[in-house]
């Protein structure tokens, strides 16, 4: 191929590659967005059996936090149900 010929398929792809760009750039934060939104909706929930392995708690300390107020909760049925990002939020609280 010629010089002239790889120079004018070069242009088109210089050409092309800034028309994509911004494309690029608007889809990516679209999807910044949508992931944002999804974590909202997708909440994580640990049980007692994930505070005892996680974080080495035993029954009687997992009680004694709930019934003191320490760590919140919701009850569904007999299982008690824990919001990571309140837990997190605790732990971070507690940082020395």
């Amino acid at each position: 191929m010629s010089k002239e010929g790889n120079k004018t398929k070069m242009s088109y792809i210089v050409a092309i590659k800034q028309l994509l760009d911004p494309l690029y750039a608007r889809l990516e934060k679209i999807d910044l967005k949508i992931k944002g939104n999804n974590t909202k909706d997708s909440l994580r929930y640990y049980r007692n059996e994930d505070l005892k392995k996680i974080f080495g708690l035993s029954n009687n300390t997992i009680i004694k936090y709930r019934q003191t107020g320490i760590l919140p909760y919701t009850k569904l049925g007999d299982i008690y149900l824990y919001e990571s990002s309140k837990i997190e939020k605790i732990l971070s609280e507690n940082e020395p």
